[in-house]
């Protein structure tokens, strides 16, 4: 077990709109067991219980979902369970754990994790993450975890690696020169042959005092919403402290208000098999296949289909001649989409959102 110094911030607010019409406002992404037995969140708290106790694991969600979250894992305080007001991405989110960190221990290092992570092989990675910890309480450095690229992707942002580090771990760390955007297919394979580039996985790990230290330097708003909530975890005016502070920020993630400027960043290597499942097309790598190259999930019925995916919450989806799809059936909604345009779905809950009679499919 770590010591009682760490702490782990598992961010679980996003909407999960490319997972519709199985995922919806009630109901997003990171509730639902897209890939094994539990439903993602709560794969990510059993993932690190090992090294981290729930007692020291928050969870920073949508007001909106707070009770749910909260019936998904009984195992977690009440307290650890936040409710952002309003979304303004990973930077104010993370801000907001460390000022209830704060609070409780100002020595703290802490990892921030997200709710909608596929991770294998889980005992290589909660070692990498206790050597991450070990190294961010060590030194003044911001902390990543980039993954060596299984194939070209054009779907994940990639951090290229400078020089490795020295140390004694088994997980190697590496200066990181820069971040950069989701690239074309070109390059990509360009990214990935240089054998330097890494999927950026969207994991931190840092101390408090590092955390502080960065905002202070490269984003003071989060800086005074860190000073105005400290003081007041844990009592009665709070929520509207909270409510207030965020109505005023800017919406930014933590890429941008952060990790592309500071000079003290690190990343580990991550061994581990790693997929952030961001689209119905992923499936394919978490389930077996049939003769034909189809994923079907619940009831499905194929004649001369191929390379489709079929997913049915209820009842039995019946397919004949077609190649490539992806069909989900969930309750009164069906989706029919082509395979590699599976990434556009939050395209199309944004147009049925401005429908007069969108609310019971939404």
């Amino acid at each position: 077990m770590m010591n009682t110094n760490t702490y782990a911030v598992i961010l679980a607010g996003g909407r999960g709109e490319r997972f519709w019409p199985m995922s919806t406002r009630r109901r997003p992404k990171q509730l639902l067991a897209l890939v094994g037995r539990r439903a993602l969140l709560a794969e990510a708290v059993h993932r690190i219980q090992p090294i981290i106790p729930q007692g020291r694991i928050l969870v920073i969600t949508s007001v909106d979902l707070q009770n749910a979250v909260r019936r998904l894992l009984p195992g977690l305080p009440k307290a650890n369970v936040i409710g952002e007001p309003c979304g303004r991405d990973t930077a104010a989110a993370i801000t907001l754990a460390a000022a209830l960190i704060k609070a409780r221990n100002p020595q703290a290092v802490f990892c921030v994790l997200t709710a909608d992570q596929v991770i294998g092989n889980p005992s290589v990675f909660r070692r990498a993450l206790k050597e991450a910890l070990a190294r961010a309480a060590a030194a003044d450095v911001l902390l990543t975890i980039g993954l060596k690229p299984a194939f070209p992707s054009t779907g994940f942002g990639y951090i290229e690696a400078g020089a490795r580090l020295a140390g004694p771990s088994r997980t190697a760390f590496y200066r990181v020169r820069r971040f950069v955007e989701k690239p074309n297919a070109r390059m990509a394979e360009r990214y990935v042959k240089t054998g330097r580039f890494y999927w950026n996985s969207g994991m931190f790990v840092w101390s408090l005092a590092a955390w502080e230290r960065a905002l202070r330097r490269h984003c003071p708003p989060l800086a005074r919403l860190l000073d105005t909530l400290t003081p007041l975890a844990g009592r009665s005016g709070f929520q509207g402290a909270l409510k207030q502070a965020y109505d005023g920020l800017e919406k930014i993630s933590v890429d941008y208000a952060i990790m592309e400027h500071a000079d003290n960043i690190v990343m580990a290597k991550g061994v581990f098999p790693w997929d952030d499942v961001g689209s119905w097309s992923a499936l394919e790598q978490h389930f077996p296949k049939d003769g034909h190259g189809n994923v079907v999930v619940g009831s499905g019925e194929l004649l001369e289909s191929s390379g489709n995916i079929v997913v049915a919450d209820n009842g039995l989806v019946a397919l004949i001649g077609v190649d490539d799809l992806v069909v989900v059936k969930a309750g009164a909604v069906t989706l029919v989409c082509r395979k590699d345009r599976s990434q556009e779905v939050k395209r199309l809950v944004e147009k049925l959102r401005r429908r007069r009679d969108a609310q019971p499919w939404l």
